[in-house]
This record gives C-alpha cells, sequence and structure tokens, in this order.
C-alpha cells in the first residue's frame, strides 16, 4: 500500500463533496486541531479467532477502562447485533451495564439499539435502570435497521412492519424517558424522569433529517457506509429545530482508525485489516464451509467483495501520531462533525490499547 502521504486512497480531502454547494453551513468553520476534536469510542465487542465470548466481554471491559484511563475520550459506544458469532454485543443493555459498573467516568452507549427490535417501554426501563445505576453517564443510541437478518428478525418475533414506526417509537420513547409519560396509565419504572439522551444513528437522508426534526443529535456511520455522509450531515445542519435536550445541531461522525507507533507499522496493520473484512464478506457471500487460504484471499482483493470491503473502509485513518492526527483535523472538517466516533481496527488488546494511547496523544 501506499505510504506518500497526500495520495493516500482513504484521504477524505480526495473524495467530493456531497452537499449541495461547495461552501460549509452559513459561515462556520469546522477546522479544528486533532487535539481540540472532542472523540469516543464505538466498540464492535469482537470474539477473536480461539477466544471464548467471555474473553471477549473482559477485552472490551479493559479497552474501556484503558480508554478512560487517558482522560481523552468521551464516550464508548457498542452495538446491537444478532446470530453474528464474531460479535458478543447482542444483549446491548447487559453489556453496557457490565462496562459501566467496572469505569467510572467515561460515558457508556448504545450505538445502537435497534429500536424495531424492542417496545420502546422495554427500552425505557433498561436504560432508565441503568440511568439510576450510572447517573449522567448513559447515552441511547438508536437504528431503524433490524441489526440482523431476516430470518433472525423474524426469530425475534417483531412485526416487519415495525421499522415503518421508527419515527413514532422515538418520539414515544423519548416521551417515557420524560416526566410526564405519553403513555396513559403507564409509567416507566425506572425510566421516567431519568432523561437519558437520545441519539439518531443512520448512514443516509432519513435518519438525517428525522434527527433534525426531532432536535437529537444526529450519528453517522461513515466507518462502513460513506457514501451519503456529507449530503446527510449538510440536511441535518441545515433543516435542525432546537428541542429541550439540545439547542444546537451535534453530529458524530464515524471513522476507522489503524494507529501504530510507525507509518509504515500502520500501513502492514491496515493491510491485515483489509483481508479480515474481505474474508469476512467471502464468508458471507458463500464461502462458509471451509477457511480460505492466505492466497485466496489475495485473489480475492480485487473481486466484488475485496472491493466492497475497501469500500467500507474508505474513511480510515491509518499511520503513527502525526499523520492520524492529520487525518482526524481533515476528517472532522470534511464530514461537519463536531465529535468523531472511532473504531479501533488494531488486532489484538494489547495493540489496540496502544492505538488509544497514540490516538490520545495526538494535539
Amino acid at each position: 500500500m501506499s505510504d506518500n502521504g497526500a495520495s493516500h486512497p482513504t484521504d477524505p480531502t480526495t473524495r467530493a463533496s456531497s452537499s449541495p454547494d461547495d461552501t460549509t453551513i452559513e459561515t462556520v468553520s469546522f477546522a479544528k486541531k486533532a487535539g481540540d476534536i472532542p472523540l469516543s469510542i464505538l466498540d464492535l465487542a469482537q470474539v477473536g479467532g480461539g477466544q471464548s465470548v467471555g474473553e471477549a466481554i473482559n477485552a472490551s471491559v479493559e479497552l474501556a477502562q484503558a480508554a478512560e484511563a487517558t482522560g481523552r475520550f468521551e464516550r464508548i459506544w457498542f452495538a446491537e447485533h444478532h446470530n453474528m458469532k464474531h460479535i458478543a454485543s447482542a444483549a446491548t443493555s447487559v453489556l453496557l451495564a457490565h462496562v459501566a459498573a467496572r469505569t467510572n467516568t467515561i460515558r457508556v452507549g448504545s450505538g445502537g439499539v435497534m429500536l424495531p427490535n424492542h417496545s420502546p417501554l422495554v427500552i425505557a426501563e433498561q436504560f432508565g435502570t441503568l440511568a439510576e445505576l450510572h447517573p449522567g453517564r448513559i447515552d441511547l443510541g438508536l437504528g431503524r435497521a433490524p441489526g440482523t437478518d431476516q430470518r433472525t428478525w423474524q426469530a425475534l418475533r417483531r412485526d416487519p412492519h415495525a421499522s415503518d414506526r421508527f419515527p413514532q417509537d422515538v418520539v414515544e420513547l423519548q416521551g417515557l424517558l420524560s416526566d410526564e409519560s405519553p403513555l396513559a396509565g403507564i409509567e416507566a419504572v425506572p425510566g421516567q424522569g431519568t432523561h437519558v439522551p437520545l441519539y439518531i444513528l443512520g448512514s443516509s437522508m432519513f435518519g438525517a433529517k428525522l434527527a433534525a426534526a426531532l432536535g437529537l443529535p444526529y450519528a453517522f456511520a461513515s466507518h462502513f457506509a460513506p457514501d451519503a455522509l456529507q449530503a446527510a450531515v449538510y440536511a441535518y445542519r441545515t433543516e435542525f429545530r432546537p428541542s429541550e435536550q439540545l439547542a444546537e445541531p451535534h453530529v458524530i461522525a464515524a471513522l476507522n482508525v489503524v494507529a501504530a507507533e510507525t507509518d509504515d507499522a500502520a500501513a502492514t496493520m491496515y493491510e491485515e485489516v483489509l483481508r479480515a473484512r474481505v474474508r469476512s464478506l467471502a464468508t458471507r457471500f458463500g464461502a462458509a464451509d471451509r477457511r480460505l487460504s492466505d492466497d485466496e484471499i489475495e485473489m480475492l482483493l480485487d473481486s466484488p467483495a475485496g472491493q466492497q470491503a475497501k469500500h467500507m473502509l474508505t474513511y480510515t485513518a491509518i499511520g503513527g501520531p502525526e499523520r492520524v492526527g492529520a487525518y482526524l483535523e481533515q476528517f472532522a472538517e470534511h464530514a461537519m462533525a463536531d465529535e468523531l466516533m472511532m473504531t479501533n481496527a488494531a488486532r489484538g488488546l494489547e495493540a489496540q490499547k496502544r492505538a488509544l494511547e497514540i490516538v490520545a496523544s495526538v494535539r
């Protein structure tokens, strides 16, 4: 992989603007020094090869503690996924309780809970309980996708039209967490009066416009769905309506980070990350009955699975401290973001903890 700076394939400045014109929102500048950009973490709670689920969860706890120790990261989020043997965050609220109980200051939240899989009342009770246990530290990010395949969604016993009710369910959930329930004779206990902050997650115009209409923060999943980033953020910022929770728009843009001691070491790590992503996609496309060899993975890099993997990693900071810092600055401005949320793509817990230290040291 090329390692010569400006031509980096994932440099955000190489992507054309998707906003209606080339100006920023009004006259606001989103340019900041890397050390001034609020940073957070999306932990995928991955179960590595030869690792048990319990070991993976313990690693997530250690990573959260390491992030907290740096004093640099605002929050750590976990996402709801089902029927994925390499991801340990299916019971998202249970995992959040475990992590929050073993940390002290960092915010802990969902990135996100897939609301169509649940009744708003159940989520209000779960996150209300978390908020009572850990006051001022719980976030509730909400997504509209099922977080799984259609057959698994059926096993969750959900209505196939539940996603269509997402806006109404968000409003109902927000009301259940407020001081006065929107449902006559029904209160979320725990939950009512906790005012757990809501975040709308998305990768398209739908989530952007909903977040703007409700006056909620918007988190864009550009770490794997890069295409609509600028257009969605532009729409959110221009259509935002202030609310009781939020007076001004707040954008969280996600990206992948592969940070190491040197640029060369990070480049090598990125190639490993890319191959692992290609292997995962190829397995999903029908090669699940055997483990693909390294030579087969190499051949697949130019296949549709390989091209999809590269595209999903469009927004990836790769390098040592200086290069990662420069990328964070460029990406924050490109995404018109108030906060960046990183997935830590380093392989192995020790490498991930060192990557957090490197990112935290960037000024």
